[in-house]
């Protein structure tokens, strides 16, 4: 039953895809890294309309109904759980002391902090940290290679996509056993993640081109990540709008990866 929904999904994406792939805007410039653009814009427009139709009218409903102290404790609880995938990923990448301090902040909020609901960590001087298996490919010489826009998943690239799947195995929620609890844990995960993001729906709607945004601020903030903020010279390429990017305001940074930064975001170009 789960293989031929997974087909159904497959099936039903690529056609959207292909069906789409060909619109092009007129005149655009053409991104050195993102040779496979016509499909990516074809996955885009399919992850768009999944979005509008059920994540962001979840999302809203979310902040609603739910009162703001509750929504942090969510947010709080599923960025604990990442933090074993970005303690592993600070010694894969040789950063022993910041290893050292993530393991502290996890013991801690997971104990005191009542399974990561509260967050006592942070006043006592652990910072949270951002680190992902793309982050350590990266920092391993690896390239990030083409875009890739992701079926469901969003923005990726070439390096960060099967990294994802190695950063989901070094989080504890997949070592539940019972099912219920272990797949059931995704839902409210992603509606938190999709509800941090709201305040930028109206900038995105603004772009002359939402699709290049979208792309060149993720390449950029993944070099930006994976050279620790260092080095960075891609600037947000949105044709028509010279309007700074805004800076992210939420605590939690759902449109990267596991942990929040202790690194600041670029400031705009």
């Amino acid at each position: 039953m789960k293989l031929r929904f997974t087909r159904a999904v497959i099936a039903m994406t690529a056609a959207t895809a292909l069906n789409a792939c060909v619109t092009l805007p007129p005149n655009s410039p053409r991104s050195p890294q993102d040779p496979w653009e016509s499909w990516n814009r074809g996955v885009y427009k399919f992850n768009d309309k999944l979005d509008r139709a059920i994540a962001k009218p979840v999302a809203k409903t979310y902040v609603k109904a739910v009162p703001e102290p509750i929504r942090i404790g969510v947010t709080n609880f599923f960025s604990n759980l990442e933090t074993p995938t970005v303690l592993i990923n600070d010694a894969l990448q040789g950063k022993f002391l910041a290893a050292a301090n993530d393991l502290g902040r996890f013991v801690l909020n997971t104990t005191l902090g009542l399974a990561g609901i509260l967050d006592p960590a942070t006043p006592a001087g652990l910072a949270k940290n951002n680190e992902d298996f793309g982050q350590t490919l990266g920092k391993w010489g690896v390239h990030s290679g083409p875009f890739l826009e992701i079926p469901i998943l969003g923005p990726s690239d070439l390096r960060d996509a099967p990294a994802r799947a190695v950063d989901t195995y070094m989080n504890p929620r997949e070592y539940i056993k019972n099912n219920w609890i272990k797949y059931g844990l995704y839902l409210p995960d992603y509606t938190d993640r999709r509800a941090a993001l709201l305040y930028l729906d109206d900038t995105l709607s603004k772009t002359y081109d939402p699709y290049a945004f979208v792309r060149d601020a993720y390449l950029q903030r993944r070099a930006y990540l994976v050279s620790d903020g260092k080095g960075v010279d891609e600037t947000f390429v949105d044709p028509g709008d010279d309007a700074a990017t805004p800076e992210p305001s939420s605590k939690r940074d759902p449109a990267a990866t596991p942990g929040e930064p202790n690194k600041a975001s670029p400031p705009p170009q």
